[in-house]
């Protein structure tokens, strides 16, 4: 599932455009007849590779009632095909000393290993074969759904902040899909069928609706010639015209307050911002307020000398923990995010009073030179560095290409961060940071008597 990210230095995003391997490398592009799209980047540095596969297609693809079936679809991807039985996909990537692991998100729903780099053709095999021969037994999906729904229950129902986010996602959209939660509502759940994912897999379960993406000790070339023996003859899916639906405008603030068992206040404040559009990897076509929300984000929530922690938590005190975040890149637009927890001897309405001062005070005066350099030299500094791994590297090929930017896009990241100015990072403050933007969700907690009691359950997540 997702959860609310935080800024530059925090988010998978910015984590993974950071790296510097992935700046100068060579990107290698293929695609078969039957639509599917290769991507292969080669990384030398150890004999692993990391083979994922996106499907464009997650809980913002759905609809009322079936929500959360893009997720219980992926936990049933590993139940069995005509050729492989439950379980045994991930027995045989284990055996053969790799790992295996799935998520859904809003836009996507991916499918991943890690293994030696010999063993690669064993993750093709078994990829091939399940986006097309899945045969979704009944009877494991009564069992799956129920794991599912109890997944539900630990990570949302009974966690007051989830549960307080959710609430608020709904509420700041009024017909955007970003409305649904990932794991889907517990009554859509309670009425998924069979059928609901068996129609889901048919119609967005195909080659030409997916992409592969491998990162490792490969040869490019003989990873697309391996790709073309496994994938290639798998038929090509119907062509699928979605209608986006965008969000409409909002005419003024909204207000949500959430009564659940719970130790402590939270309180979330959203604003409805614009994310990075289509054909922005090209310099002419590309839009800079991204760019400087995304630094914005950084300024307030970037680490212990940015303005949230060095404000509201260590100089005035009035919050325990306050943080912010921006989602820059999604199929859609999105929100740029405040939560926090006041102090001891704070309310709800202290926080939020100085989380406005905090964007009354961006949005009058200039921010810091010292303040843009520290954001800017994040971007090259070691602690970014030692995220470089050949899995990130594949995540976030794979999340440009399946949100509908391009891995191209991530050649741009630095260069674009660099050259934000604070009379830009001012502008977007001034221009989305507003009230007909925003949505203020406050969590009011009840005594925790009043919890369900329920032992902990031992939830799988993916599989």
């Amino acid at each position: 599932m997702e959860y609310p990210l935080k800024s530059l230095n925090i988010t998978l995003l910015a984590l993974a455009l950071l790296m510097p391997g992935l700046a100068v490398a060579k990107v290698h592009e293929y695609q078969l007849e039957n639509g599917l799209k290769i991507l292969v980047k080669e990384d030398h540095r150890a004999p692993v590779v990391v083979s994922q596969v996106w499907y464009k297609v997650g809980s913002s693809y759905e609809h009322d009632g079936i929500t959360g079936v893009s997720h219980a679809l992926e936990h049933m991807m590993f139940k069995g095909t005509q050729k492989y039985g439950p379980g045994e996909f991930s027995r045989i990537i284990s055996e053969n000393g790799g790992r295996d692991n799935a998520f859904t998100g809003s836009d996507y729903t991916a499918y991943f290993q890690t293994m030696e780099k010999s063993r690669l053709k064993i993750s093709f095999e078994l990829e091939a074969d399940r986006m097309r021969n899945l045969i979704l037994p009944k009877e494991e999906f009564l069992k799956e759904i129920e794991v599912v729904k109890e997944e539900r229950r630990w990570r949302t129902e009974d966690n007051p902040k989830s549960y307080t986010y959710e609430a608020s996602m709904a509420t700041a959209f009024q017909t955007s899909p970003y409305r649904f939660p990932i794991i889907g509502w517990m009554q859509d759940l309670d009425n998924m069928t069979i059928e609901d994912l068996s129609a889901w897999y048919q119609k967005w379960y195909a080659p030409n609706n997916a992409t592969v993406v491998v990162v490792g000790d490969v040869v490019a070339d003989e990873v697309y010639a391996l790709a073309k023996e496994h994938f290639g003859p798998l038929p090509k899916g119907e062509a699928i015209e979605m209608k986006v639906l965008e969000e409409v405008e909002q005419l003024g603030a909204k207000r949500l307050k959430v009564k659940r068992p719970a130790e402590l206040p939270y309180l979330m404040m959203t604003y409805k911002t614009p994310v990075i559009k289509p054909g922005s990897e090209d310099d002419e076509n590309w839009s800079w307020e991204p760019y400087a929300l995304e630094v914005l984000a950084a300024i307030i929530d970037g680490g212990n000398s940015a303005r949230f922690s060095s404000r509201l938590v260590r100089g005035s005190e009035v919050a325990s923990s306050a943080s912010a975040g921006y989602r820059m890149a999604s199929r859609l637009d999105n929100l740029f995010l405040f939560s926090g927890t006041p102090s001891k001897d704070k309310t709800i309405q202290d926080l939020e009073v100085a989380f406005r001062n905090e964007i009354l005070d961006i949005q009058n005066n200039p921010v810091t030179e010292a303040e843009l350099q520290r954001v800017k030299a994040q971007v090259i500094s070691s602690d970014v560095y030692e995220k470089d791994s050949v899995f990130y590297q594949a995540m976030i090929i794979g999340t440009l290409e399946t949100i509908g930017l391009s891995w191209r896009l991530a050649d741009k990241y630095v260069e674009r961060v660099k050259s934000v100015t604070a009379e830009q990072v001012m502008e977007v403050a001034k221009k989305y940071l507003v009230d007909d933007r925003l949505t203020v969700s406050e969590l009011d907690p009840l005594p925790m008597d009043k919890a369900p009691k329920r032992a902990p359950a031992g939830v799988r997540h993916g599989h």
